[in-house]
């Protein structure tokens, strides 16, 4: 099975690739399925037109291409603690197969422009976005897999923080996932941003796997035709060499396992 299951369209705003060319490119790539998750991160205020049109757009074409490809719906929550309720609304309110659980910024500052960052040390900035992370897992449960979970490492100003520093945290963050019969994925944007590992590195992985983590997923977190499917089989061989012998696609939320 050749799946992407973190997918980006125009109804992300970072992102202006047409829903219907993506579907092709991941035809062209050879993948067998694929999980659109567009953006949603709330901040001030309660909007869900995008994910309205969204949806439209994705049952039209499922049903254009079906027999061609699976295609499935699912959503990326940047997930912040204040705006909670509005990412539960969206949950009740539309039929998720999938739904990625992310943190992109804390009390509405971001990381991609260092606003979160500012005047803190190295130390503090990650410890404080792991611990972001685990109380997040604690009180929002519908989710299917946490995202891209050492993504500060892309906007550390210090540089990439060596994982045994916060690993009592993360490690926290894994055991938590694992209980609430939840998971982590591989998000193959490590290679865009020049990271020196995997996205969530071996070290994370190989300790999620030893903690009996097994729900697990792969996404090229794409947002233009050259990121579609990009380096998910070649990833896949790594965490096989880690222990993995399986990898999820998902359907109304419950996972459903691939052998590597």
């Amino acid at each position: 099975m050749k799946a992407d299951y973190h997918m980006h369209t125009s109804f992300s705003s970072d992102s202006t690739y047409p829903m219907e060319e993506e579907v092709l490119r991941a035809i062209e790539v050879g993948l067998e399925e694929i999980c659109f998750t567009d953006h949603v991160d709330h901040v001030a205020s309660y909007e869900n037109s995008d994910l309205v049109e969204c949806r439209k757009e994705y049952l039209r074409l499922k049903d254009k291409y079906a027999g061609q490809i699976q295609l499935k719906f699912g959503v990326e929550f940047g997930m912040q603690l204040h705006t909670m309720d509005l990412f539960e609304k969206d949950y009740h309110n539309f039929d998720f197969d999938f739904v990625i659980m992310s943190c992109h910024q804390i009390d509405d500052k971001g990381f991609w422009n260092q606003e979160y960052q500012e005047g803190m040390n190295q130390n503090e900035i990650n410890v404080s976005y792991y611990e972001y992370i685990y109380e997040c897992a604690k009180r929002y449960k519908n989710y299917s897999v946490l995202g891209h979970l050492d993504a500060i490492k892309r906007d550390d100003p210090f540089g990439e923080y060596d994982d045994q520093y916060v690993l009592e945290i993360i490690k926290k963050i894994l055991k938590l996932v694992i209980e609430d019969g939840k998971g982590i994925e591989v998000n193959t944007s490590n290679f865009r941003y020049n990271l020196s590992d995997l996205t969530p590195s071996r070290t994370i992985l190989k300790l999620y796997y030893d903690l009996g983590g097994r729900i697990l997923t792969f996404g090229s977190d794409s947002h233009q035709k050259e990121h579609v499917g990009y380096k998910i089989e070649e990833v896949k061989k790594i965490v096989k060499e880690i222990g993995f012998t399986h990898f999820c696609t998902f359907e109304k939320m419950k996972p459903i396992y691939h052998e590597l």
